[in-house]
């Protein structure tokens, strides 16, 4: 734990930026990053000149902050002073810091022209010792143990719910372990296109679309039987008209048959 005085660099609401706290050699670099000394009867203090801009005011503060962390000193320091803070529309003041570091990673590999840049970035998120994905299932470990603590229905539950995300997040570390040699080694595929700006659009394979379903096929009309008796007859027949010739014609032939048919009369 580091024993040296802690420096607090922040913007007032007049707009002047200020710095307190630090030591000799604190001060030493704060006049070294352009603040200058302000006395009080009972107090002092460093700002950084006048009519100097903002945006400059924002990188001098900034400037003095990295120095200042450098050979140990703790700094707070104005979200709204820090120009390496990295912000996103949800986040614009970059308070969730390392979340907006893994952003930056993000960014970082959207922009790769070759796959050996793009191993190298993977790398740093499934490194099986140091790699994003163990670090943040060692954090859900710890997370575990503190709900635990408290020794609450609540507690258990989360601490279960923790559990059970670190051992989803060191599956995942132990499935991508190759994953950067993997993406190394498509540089040295023919056509792997090293050299281009990997990007999603050209990257991505593109996702399979579902085959449409085909309608059932149509089913053959059933065969119908013929009924038996005069109804099958007409159901073969077709219909003609009662008033037509050609009914009185076809009513006319069953009495002819059956005349046809019955034995000749003998006369006395």
């Amino acid at each position: 734990m580091s024993t040296t005085p802690g420096v607090v660099i922040t913007r007032e609401p007049t707009g002047n930026v200020i710095a307190e706290g630090g030591d000799e050699l604190a001060v030493t670099l704060l006049k070294r990053a352009g603040f200058v000394l302000e006395t009080a009867p009972l107090s002092f203090w460093y700002r950084l000149p006048w009519d100097m801009g903002e945006e400059r005011e924002n990188q001098m503060a900034s400037h003095a902050a990295r120095m200042l962390t450098a050979v140990g000193y703790q700094v707070e320091l104005d979200p709204g002073l820090d120009v390496t803070r990295i912000t996103a529309p949800t986040d614009p003041l970059g308070t969730r810091v390392y979340g907006q570091q893994i952003l930056s990673l993000t960014d970082q590999l959207n922009g790769t022209e070759t796959y050996a840049g793009a191993a190298d970035l993977i790398e740093h998120v499934v490194d099986p010792d140091d790699g994003v994905l163990v670090r943040l299932g060692q954090f859900f470990e710890a997370a575990a143990v503190q709900a635990n603590v408290a020794d609450t229905d609540d507690g258990w539950d989360l601490s279960h719910l923790c559990e059970d995300a670190a051992a989803t997040l060191a599956s995942l570390a132990e499935d991508l372990r190759g994953a950067g040699h993997q993406m190394q080694r498509l540089s040295n595929r023919p056509g792997s296109g090293a050299g281009r700006k990997a990007s999603p659009a050209t990257t991505r394979r593109p996702r399979a679309r579902a085959p449409e379903p085909r309608p059932p096929p149509k089913s053959p009309p059933p065969h119908r039987r013929p009924r038996p008796g005069r109804a099958g007859l007409a159901d073969r027949s077709p219909a003609v008209p009662s008033n037509s010739p050609a009914h009185h014609h076809n009513s006319q032939e069953p009495a002819r048959d059956r005349q046809s048919n019955s034995p000749p009369r003998r006369h006395p």
